[in-house]
This record gives C-alpha cells, structure tokens and sequence, in this order.
C-alpha cells in the first residue's frame, strides 16, 4: 500500500467536520479538512441555534472564543391562522444562570471561524475543493479523488451534509428519499438591535428563539425565528413531498409566512442580506441508517441523519458537533483502521448522542397528525377570539360556543385519535 498523505482526511468544513479536525489535530494527528465552499460556511447561510455544551464537549476554551449572537432567554411558541396569532412566551431572565446554554449564531461566521481554529491546531484547511468520489482498495477506503488528483489518508470522514454522495458511493445508504427530509428556507433580515429588543422584550445580549405552527398550509412543517446581533434569522421548514403534491413552490410558502400580520410586524423596516434553502434530517433516530462506517471511512453530522425536532426543541448542530468528536475519540483510541467502525459507535454512546436520539425516537409520529399544522391553530385563535371578544351583546353559553368551534374544526373521533397518537409519541 503506498504512503498515506494525510493520517485523517475530513470532507466538509461544517461543525461535524471542524469539530472532528479540531480534535483530531489536537491529539497529533496530520489532518486534512476539505470544504466545497469559497471558504467555511460560503455556502451555508443557515443561521440558527446552538447549544454550547457541545463546544465545551470538543473543548472547554471554545466557547469563549466563539463569535456567539445572544444568548437565548425567551422560548416561544407562535400559532397561526388567517389573521391571527396566538404566542407562548416563557422566560429565563437569570442573567448569571450556570449550567448549559444556548445562543443564536449565523453560520456562516461560525463555520469560518471554528476552521480558523481547526487550522491553529496545525491541521491543513482547504476550501474550494469539491471531492468528486472515494479511493477503494481490497474493499477498505484508503483515500479521495479531487478531479484527477488522488489524497491518500489511513481514514476519511464524510461529513458532507444531508445527502451524503460519499456515504452513498461507499454503499452505506442509498439517496435521501423525499420523505426522510425537510427543505429548509431562511433569509436574515437586518435590523438594529434597539429594534430587536424592543419588539422580542430582551436586552442586549439576550435573545429569542420562535417557533411557529399553521404557517406551512397544512403541509407537515413549521417555522422559526432567532435573533441575532443586528439581525433576525427567519425561515421555514416543511415537508417536500407534500408540498409538490399541493402544488406549491417553496418560495410561495415562505412569502405567505412572512407577510403574515404577526410576522410582518417582527420584521417591519428590516433588510434582507441573505436567503438560501437547504435539506435538513427529519425522521430523527429513526433515520439513522444501520451502517455509520466501512473500514477506513466514518459518516457524521447531517450525513448521518443526526437531528431532533419535537416541533419546539430543534437540535442539529450540537449533535453534529458531538458526532464528529465522537468520530475523532474512535481514531485516536482504535488500535487499526478495522477497529474504529465499533469504537465510533461506543463513542456515539458514551457521549449520549444515541441515548438522546433515542429519548424522542417517536416524537416525528407527531408530524403524522396532519391537523396540527391548520385545523388545531385555527381552532385555538377562534376559540381566544371569542373569548376575548366583548361587543355588548349577551355572550352564547361558553361551553356551547367552544364546542361548536372544536367541531367545526374536528370531529371528537379524530380528536381523541389525535390525541392518543399525540401521547404515544411522546
């Protein structure tokens, strides 16, 4: 065999693959992190939430140094229909709460930095650099082809994204069907941060992360909402299948969403700096697929399907973070190429990747429920809307008029079905 050029080769800048690199050059290893993109994050204007034990995970010093938005201190949840909103907005005002916390980022500064400080570890980084294809060997991966270049490495880590083609080309699972993804879109809207605090109630520093239901047109989805510094993360995520089989374009959907009133008013007088769409895991444990490994290659983060979303708790980057850790402890602890497969998957639980993934395995059973994303948020904005209506008139008995509301929306067969589905989920 000949020599190896590189003792890890890591294809993808994101935090799966910078969290991998970062560790991996630390222990001494002689690493090469590729990315497709003009540089980390060029092509990923996701912005979003992260919750920081994952940095401290990697390494305790990271989170200080991290270009971190605010931290999160309100959690709310928005329910549309026509007109109207109804908003849950809990708080943690605690400015010297201890333990783990979450904060607003924008990807592509993250991603831009945390390669910054894979490089100061001494691993090479290279962006610009699309890998077209896998180097195949006695049936082991001993490499990667870059056009007509080949790079040898003793292992390779794909962590290539959602729709993993290095996974995909070394037989380990087959192209990302429709239904086991959600198409996200996300623009950033720029406002003054004075602006921001005013209309989300926090402070500087602080922030707020949004959800909201009934804004996908019955398609299974949702939205969301972060603030950041001198911005405002917006996007929504929905099923793609469902939504070719409704006729709608993916822009027609976000348009809709942000010219609601409710949305309107959020983001009024803001300036839009950047827009993209992209593929995000859904079906949560699920979907991870049985094989995460052949000898001589690792799958991490989105590639590997790593992502929870209970509809109000949406979780990505910390578990790429932790998933490319994990891959990089069963490097540096295997004793040969054959034995990292098993000893990345007992890092996966030691780490309490799996364990986590398997607390909400059933909660995607929820986005079956099909009523929840239009029949239930109308039913409860007209139900508010006649409780908090006074117009002089004697008011209907209060428990006859919510009936009929319920049963305009739903018949009690498909509520109690509904429910019960709801509660086996969770």
């Amino acid at each position: 065999m000949a020599e190896d050029d590189f003792d890890v080769i890591v294809v993808g800048a994101g935090p799966a693959g910078s969290a991998c690199a970062y560790t991996l050059a630390k222990g001494g290893k002689n690493v090469l992190l590729l990315e497709r993109g003009d540089s980390a994050g060029a092509k990923n204007v996701s912005g979003g939430r992260l919750y920081t034990y994952a940095l401290d995970l990697v390494d305790p010093e990271l989170a200080k140094r991290a270009p971190l938005q605010r931290r999160i201190v309100r959690e709310q949840i928005m329910l549309l229909s026509g007109t109207q909103a109804t908003t849950i907005d809990y708080a943690d005002l605690d400015k010297d709460a201890a333990g783990p916390q979450s904060y607003s980022v924008v990807r592509a500064v993250l991603d831009e930095w945390f390669a910054g400080e894979v490089e100061a570890q001494g691993a090479s980084v290279v962006p610009g650099m699309r890998v077209d294809s896998l180097l195949e060997e006695n049936g082991r991966i001993v490499g990667i082809r870059v056009g007509e270049d080949e790079m040898r490495a003793a292992m390779v880590v794909a962590a290539d994204g959602v729709n993993s083609l290095l996974g995909q080309q070394a037989g380990l699972f087959p192209e990302v069907q429709g239904h086991a993804v959600g198409v996200g879109v996300k623009e950033t809207i720029e406002l003054p941060d004075a602006v921001i605090n005013q209309r989300f109630g926090v402070k500087d520093g602080e922030g707020a992360a949004r959800v909201a239901i009934g804004c996908t047109e019955g398609i299974s989805g949702g939205g969301f909402l972060y603030t950041n510094q001198g911005s405002i993360s917006l996007g929504i995520v929905f099923n793609p299948e469902q939504a070719a089989q409704n006729g709608r374009q993916i822009q027609e959907i976000f348009q809709d969403f942000k010219l609601h009133p409710a949305i309107a008013a959020l983001i009024e007088g803001g300036t839009s700096i950047e827009y993209g769409a992209h593929l995000v895991p859904e079906r949560g444990y699920h979907g991870i697929p049985e094989r995460l490994y052949r000898e001589g290659l690792l799958v991490v983060g989105d590639a590997a399907q790593f992502g929870i979303n209970t509809g109000m708790i949406i979780r990505g980057m910390d578990l790429a973070m932790v998933s490319g850790l994990a891959a990089a402890r069963a490097i540096l602890q295997a004793g040969n190429a054959a034995g990292t497969g098993p000893a990345y998957r007992a890092q996966l639980e030691e780490l309490l990747l799996l364990p986590n993934m398997r607390a909400y395995a059933e909660f995607h059973g929820i986005f079956g429920i099909n009523r929840i994303f239009k029949a239930y948020p109308d039913l409860a904005n007209q139900a508010l809307q006649f409780l908090f209506t006074v117009d002089g008139k004697v008011p209907p008995p209060m428990i006859k008029k919510l009936k009929s509301i319920v049963k305009s929306k739903v018949s009690y067969g498909q509520l109690a079905a509904d429910a019960w589905k709801g509660f086996r989920s969770v």
